[in-house]
């Protein structure tokens, strides 16, 4: 690993550190993602829900809240279709969660992986008419360009809205819906929210709806406050791997406090079955590996409604039930993906080792657990990755990516080779005829040395800032504080601190990570922890750099500080 550093201009964070009242340390990491005045630093320190903008901005909003509103008021029947990840999940509770607050009764309805594949498909929407045609089908996280499928439902009568945040594909967008995607509008979009997911989008389409009712005096939308609603928002924001700034962050920012003290019973029901203690506060990491895993897994191996079902919920029994179901899909999940890990990992090194690009396939590999797959490999050997399964005549899976490479505009190069595609700059859906796999690898590699240059497999560690171990405390963590929640666009710092020795030799546990301590030049010990480490421990008898995350650890109802080992190497002089 290539430990990088660029340091910044040393008068510019001087001015921004007096000027704003804060640390030099916090001004270096500020300037680094771009912050560079006060006004700037307060905005982005202290975000205000008042901050959102007027909902009505984004393209088409303003014709989807009206047409609910419609629904609303003439009690029309409404379906709502939305995608089996967290994302999709969290989209459709809140919907249905606002809409039955109106006194409206909509089914929804997830599509099953396995029987209906991915998003607006025929089948998926044959199962939802199963129930009677409705007067308005709403599609969320899904629907952008299925075309067919919209023509399909208008065909027979049906209004159509969809809300999705995915990437247009070249065949082009549906256009006999209302359609709520700032990718496909962008003239008319603005940053701030421009990169929300779906339930993103869905929260600001349920502001344009309160914000029409109340318009005309309707009682209940005076009552429903939507801040109530940010923990979903902040669950499929996080899970998503959507820019935190802007809109993202400031909804993100406060729905993981609203999270901590949640309602809903079957939310923390999952939080119990998952470990996740909100006395401590929510962190992005317990969405990401704790509670997101679990929602992803009933629709990974069986039906996510009934991960929409728990959040729905108002009943403690019935969620303390569905949650324990999802935890033990998870620990199936959990099986099924290790091993195909296993196999995964067997193959590149047999074969695929210098590919710059990695496309894996195999019949006997469940299409609902690649993608977790995908971003364990291309986390390991820091490459893009597809990972696919069986689907008949099909190879179909997920692609992740690595910083600084957009999955989109990769396979937007190999679209030709491709039967479906789609998705974000670093999660991608893929679906490949079997004969073309050989042809799509080839064209995978080659479009990515063309994005990313041929070197796309060396792994930088970029040290954000360099500090003593004098500096870490508690005033640099309430400043850090302020700087949460960290995911894309906004990467936890990685702190480099120089020339420190080991108090005494690295304590191994469960056989692969390692606790350590050091000592400040008062005395002072602080206390570390390395993951998954323990097959490189650092030495005790020379001096060391070390790179780490700065975090608080709480155990036994204390809070400890902790430094998270990321990497270590020999004291150098300078970098």
């Amino acid at each position: 690993m290539r430990w990088t550093y660029k340091p910044p201009p040393a008068e510019e964070v001087g001015v921004l550190s007096r000027s704003a009242g804060i640390s030099p340390v916090l001004a270096e990491l500020l300037w680094r993602l771009g912050i560079a005045d006060e006004t700037a630093v307060t905005q982005f320190m202290r975000p205000a829900l008042a901050d959102l903008q007027d909902p009505f901005a984004v393209e088409n909003l303003e014709a989807g809240a009206k047409r609910i509103a419609a629904a609303i008021r003439e009690r029309e029947s409404i379906i709502v279709l939305g995608d089996y990840d967290v994302d999709g999940v969290s989209s459709t509770t809140l919907l249905v969660s606002v809409l039955r607050r109106f006194g409206a009764s909509p089914r929804f309805i997830v599509p099953r992986r396995l029987e209906d594949g991915y998003g607006l498909s025929r089948s998926a929407i044959d199962r939802a008419l199963e129930g009677g045609k409705p007067d308005l089908f709403i599609a969320l996280d899904c629907g952008t360009n299925s075309i067919e499928e919209v023509d399909y439902l208008v065909e027979q009568g049906v209004d159509v809205i969809v809300v999705d945040h995915h990437r247009s594909r070249e065949e082009g967008a549906v256009e006999k819906a209302i359609l709520i995607n700032p990718h496909v509008h962008e003239c008319a979009g603005d940053d701030a929210w421009r990169n929300l997911c779906t339930v993103g989008l869905v929260f600001k389409l349920a502001h344009g709806l309160l914000k029409h009712l109340r318009g005309e005096n309707h009682p209940v939308a005076y009552r429903i406050k939507l801040r109530d609603y940010l923990d979903l928002v902040a669950m499929g924001t996080v899970a998503d791997l959507v820019p935190l700034r802007g809109e993202n962050r400031l909804m993100a920012r406060y729905g993981l406090g609203i999270l901590g003290q949640t309602g809903r019973p079957g939310l923390r029901a999952l939080m119990r079955v998952a470990s996740v203690r909100p006395e401590n506060g929510v962190a992005p990491v317990d969405i990401s590996f704790r509670l997101g895993p679990r929602i992803n897994a009933s629709g990974r191996l069986a039906d996510a409604a009934l991960a929409v079902e728990l959040l729905l919920s108002e009943d403690p029994a019935q969620g303390e039930a569905t949650a324990a179901q999802l935890d033990a899909f998870n620990r199936e999940r959990q099986d099924i993906e290790r091993a195909i890990t296993q196999e995964a990992e067997r193959l590149i090194e047999a074969h695929y080792t210098d590919d710059p690009g990695i496309v894996l396939y195999a019949d006997d590999w469940h299409p609902g657990v690649v993608g977790i797959v995908a971003g364990r490999v291309s986390r390991k050997y820091n490459r893009p990755c597809v990972v696919l399964g069986n689907e008949g005549e099909q190879a179909k899976g997920s692609g992740r990516s690595v910083e600084g490479i957009n999955l989109v505009t990769v396979l937007a190069d190999c679209a030709g080779h491709l039967s479906s595609w789609g998705g974000h700059p670093m999660a991608v859906g893929v679906g490949v005829e079997k004969p073309k796999l050989e042809v799509f690898r080839r064209a995978f590699c080659d479009a990515i040395i063309a994005h990313a240059g041929e070197d796309v497999e060396e792994r930088e560690l970029p040290i954000s800032s360099w500090i003593t171990l004098e500096q870490i405390g508690p005033r640099l963590m309430d400043e850090l504080d302020a700087l949460h929640p960290f995911g894309q666009a906004n990467t936890e710092p990685v702190f480099g601190v120089r020339g420190v020795w080991l108090s005494q030799r690295p304590d191994v546990f469960k056989q692969v990570h390692f606790r350590f301590s050091l000592e400040d030049s008062r005395g002072r010990r602080l206390f570390g922890v390395a993951w998954k480490q323990a097959d490189r421990l650092p030495p005790t008898n020379e001096s060391i750099d070390l790179a780490v995350h700065l975090r608080w650890n709480h155990f036994n109802d204390r809070k400890l500080l902790q430094l998270d080992l990321v990497d270590w190497r020999p004291s150098k002089q300078a970098s």
